[in-house]
This record gives C-alpha cells, structure tokens and sequence, in this order.
C-alpha cells in the first residue's frame, strides 16, 4: 500500500512520513568537501538537485560531480536543478575535477551532467575528457558516468565510449506514460536504446528510475523488463521527492515495503545488483553497488 497525498513542499515538509526524513548533520568531512568544491569552482548534483543524502554522501567523504556548469537546457519536471540558457563550457574543468578526485583520495568517482542541448555533441567531448583528467593523475580510480541521452547522437556516444569508464549509466527516470510531464525533451525509447548501445560495446550498464509520480505498479514492472531486455545490470529505484514548489508534487509516498517488493521482483528479473529503498538515488552508494555487480566493465578490458 502507498500513502496518498497532495505533494510536499520540499523535502523539509511536515507531512513527509518518517522513513523519509535524513537525520544527518553536516560533519567535518563534509564542510571540508563545501570548501573544496568552493575552491576548484565545481558543481555537485548533491547540492544542485538538493540531494536528501547529501550529508551523508559527504560526511563519508565523497561527492557526485555535476559538469558542463549548473545550468540545464532542458525543462524536466522533477529536477531542481536550474534551468536556462547556459555559459560556454570551461576547458579547465576537467582538470580541476581531476584535482578534486585526487585530493578526496576517491578509489571510484561518479560523474553527471547537466543537459547540454546547445552543444553539438551534447557535452559527450567533455566526459571524456574529464575521464582522461581523472586517470591521468588517479590511475587506480573507477570511473562511473551518468550521462544524458545526447539526443540520441551515436557519435557523441561513442566519445565516451572511447574513454572507457567503468560503468555507463543513464536514468529512464519514470515510466512512459508520465514522460510528456516528468521529462517533456526526452524519449523513452532513446534512453533505452542508449543503454543498450553501451551493453553491446560490453559496458557495466546502469540506469535509475523514481517511483511516486502517478506511476502505475504494472507499469514500473514493465519499465524493470523493459531495461532488463536492453540489458541493463544495475538499477536504483527511490521515491521521488518534490526538491521545490515549482517542481512537480508528489502524487504517492511509497513505504519501505514496497521498495523490498521491487527489489526482490528485480532480482528475479535477473539484474546483477538493484538498490532499492525511499532515500535511494541513481549515485548513492554507488561504488559498493558496482563492486557487487558481476557484470563486465569495458573500461579495464
């Protein structure tokens, strides 16, 4: 069962049932990764998208790095990060994201972005080379990157394929059916042949998907068969949570049960890791999912 409500007011608001409240305090670990991100000028999606795990996420010392600047191009409904017309790309960026890594001592880095629609390749140039910025100074580290749709460009594709980073992810996000409200820009179909794309070039695959839009039961299942046949290996799935008043509402609050139920149905469907649970988001904990999923990687191959 879920519990129904009109939305939420952000992730502070009263109404938000317990199991969704984060109880961490920012910890020295974390002020100490605010000032470093201060220091290099570099976005974090944990703080542009108003992460509930930000805290925690920081205080264990580690950070979803948010390239191409903080400005998207595009008009999703759930995310709270801004949205425009956005700067030019800085050359440096990759560099400085290198020295970040290196600093935070990362055995595995996650990288994002925002959606580069004005670019010609969508930004994919800049994820390679922030791949080879990292390698070159944190030889050891894993590299995963959550990269957007690149509207559907197989030449953008293949520049990070070329840079080989260890786990290839891309968030479906909702089920088709609330696409034209969730992500109005994107293509259902796309996202899914992106994936599978990066699973026949034998890429550890990912994607992430939010339950608690108006979304259907029978229609996430269908979402889970249809990643699994595209090949995806690792899937995350959390409750959406309304990041502003401007972002859409919350149309469920699903309990922690639910969340079992799915992770169990994925594991019958045969994924080599799913983290299913309210808080769950498309980087947490991601280093331990990956290392727990026996999938191939093409970036050690």
């Amino acid at each position: 069962m879920s519990e129904a409500v009109e939305g939420n007011k952000g992730n502070g608001c009263r109404r938000l049932p317990p199991w969704l409240r984060n109880g961490q305090c920012r910890g020295e670990s974390s002020r100490k990764i605010g000032r470093l991100m201060g220091q290099l000028q570099l976005n974090t999606v944990c703080r542009s998208a108003s992460c509930p795990n930000q805290q925690e996420c920081w205080n264990s010392g580690t950070a979803t790095f948010l390239i191409l600047g903080p400005v998207c191009t595009r008009q999703c409904g759930f995310c709270n990060v801004r949205k425009g017309s956005p700067s030019a790309p800085d050359p440096e960026e990759p560099a400085r994201v290198a020295v970040a890594v290196a600093l935070m001592g990362l055995s595995y880095a996650v990288l994002t972005s925002v959606t580069r629609d004005d670019l010609e390749d969508g930004g994919a140039g800049a994820f390679a080379g922030t791949i080879r910025a990292i390698r070159s100074r944190s030889a050891g580290c894993r590299i995963e990157v959550l990269v957007p749709d690149f509207q559907g460009s197989e030449q953008a594709l293949e520049l990070v394929f070329a840079a080989r980073p260890d786990v290839l992810n891309h968030n479906i996000e909702t089920v088709p059916s609330q696409y034209a409200r969730v992500r109005p820009q994107a293509d259902y179909h796309r996202s899914l042949e992106l994936i599978l794309r990066a699973k026949q070039r034998g890429f550890t695959t990912k994607s992430g998907l939010m339950i608690g839009l108006g979304e259907r039961p029978e229609e996430v299942r269908m979402v889970m068969e249809d990643l699994r046949e595209a090949g995806c290996d690792i899937l995350t799935i959390g409750q959406y949570l309304q990041p502003s008043k401007n972002a859409l509402k919350v149309a469920e609050y699903h309990p922690p049960e639910e969340f079992v139920r799915l992770q169990k149905e994925g594991n019958a469907l045969g994924f080599s890791r799913i983290m299913a649970g309210p808080l769950v988001r498309s980087s947490y904990h991601a280093e331990r999912t990956s290392v727990l999923c026996s999938g191939g990687t093409a970036g050690n191959q």
